[in-house]
């Protein structure tokens, strides 16, 4: 693979390092990893990448790659830029003919989204969507489990998102996740809902399995002098009827990052949240809870086939990006081969659940803006 993005002074760029480099399926050789080029150049030097494919300008990696002979040329590209630096890359990286590894949200607007989503079906490639915390075994087994109809109908879904780190004016003393994050010129048209809103609202419709037709939501910005929302909430419809609420603030002074999903169905309820990823509650109306845990010989395929140690060990944010990345890698390696990828390698986020987190960003924005109650979720 090749990287667009991700330097030493960068964070997720080392996240998604340690990921892909878990399972030995993936070898890092070629990185475009700064728009500074002495950092770009450093950053490969310390990946120990070949000096010829340490590059300073993204464009030009994917020019000179994409003419490398059959046996060294990459397989796919991971672009791991702020939102204003994702559809561009991407874009390219498929005319080139290369699969690809993008962060979230997946494009800086629902228009670029959905031409991303063109340019994907007529090239024929795949694409990895990082919502990390669909890699997480139990909350594929929380999914396989309400797909099931162990619960019955679903009624009601909650999910949240807090953050603290927001607390104070952190983009004034120039930090710069805070700075790019918090400007509407990098970020784009929301904060908060943009960075982990989209999170949870992809945890909602991943673990349902049904997809928000409505809302009624309100954004704020708590901490004076910010540019973009720091704080909101939405009420949320359901195509099946049911409803919910989603919180997403990064101004939750204290809290770190605890995701959390409750769903409740007409027989029981289902619990997951990151600060005990190992473990999914199940609770039920007419006999007592039970407690499903990671490692263990009763799970779904799909929950079993992400585990990668024994019961008890805890596995937690790395191995579930690294999920994300073998999946991809084992579905690329098939499609490679001719043969057919088997379902569970296939259960990674891709461009719909892109076009939906765009979708999601627009209405919640336009909603959060509206004096209306309730207004249909466009896509």
């Amino acid at each position: 693979m090749g990287m667009i993005g991700g330097g030493k002074d960068a964070f997720i760029g080392a996240v998604h390092r340690l990921a892909f480099n878990m399972d030995g399926q993936v070898e890092l050789v070629a990185g475009a990893l700064s728009v500074n080029p002495d950092i770009a150049v450093e950053s490969g030097n310390i990946l120990y990448l070949e000096q010829d494919r340490i590059y300073t300008d993204y464009k030009v990696m994917l020019e000179k790659e994409a003419a490398m002979p059959a046996d060294k040329r990459l397989d796919f590209v991971s672009i791991v830029t702020p939102n204003f630096v994702h559809f561009d890359p991407a874009m390219m990286a498929l005319d080139k003919g290369f699969n690809v590894v993008i962060e979230k949200p997946i494009t800086f607007s629902l228009e670029q989204a959905v031409q991303l989503k063109e340019k994907l079906a007529a090239t024929g490639l795949s694409l990895l969507l990082c919502h990390t915390y669909t890699g997480y075994p139990m909350v594929k087994q929380a999914k396989q489990f309400l797909k099931s109809g162990a619960l019955g109908k679903i009624r009601k879904v909650f999910v949240e998102y807090p953050q603290g780190w927001l607390s104070t004016f952190l983009e004034k003393t120039g930090q710069a996740q805070a700075s790019w994050r918090t400007d509407p010129k990098k970020s784009g048209a929301a904060g908060s809902m943009g960075d982990i809103g989209t999170h949870a609202f992809n945890l909602a419709e991943y673990v349902t399995g049904l997809q928000v037709t409505e809302m009624c939501a309100q954004l704020n910005i708590v901490v004076e002098g910010r540019m973009l929302d720091d704080d909101g909430a939405a009420f949320l419809k359901f195509n099946n009827g049911a409803t919910g609420v989603l919180m997403a603030t990064q101004v939750a002074a204290g809290e770190e990052n605890n995701v959390k999903i409750r769903v409740y169905g007409e027989k029981g309820g289902i619990e997951w949240k990151q600060e005990d990823a190992n473990t999914l509650l199940v609770k039920w109306l007419d006999k007592p809870a039970e407690i499903y845990r990671a490692g263990t010989g009763y799970l779904s395929s799909f929950a079993s086939h992400n585990c990668r140690t024994p019961a008890g060990h805890p596995e937690g944010y790395l191995e579930a990006f690294a999920n994300l990345y073998r999946n991809f890698a084992l579905t690329l390696k098939a499609k490679l081969n001719n043969e057919t990828p088997k379902e569970e390698w296939l259960d990674f986020p891709s461009v719909e659940e892109g076009i939906r987190g765009m979708a999601f960003i627009e209405n919640v924005v336009k909603s959060g803006q509206s004096n209306e109650k309730w207004m249909k979720f466009e896509v």
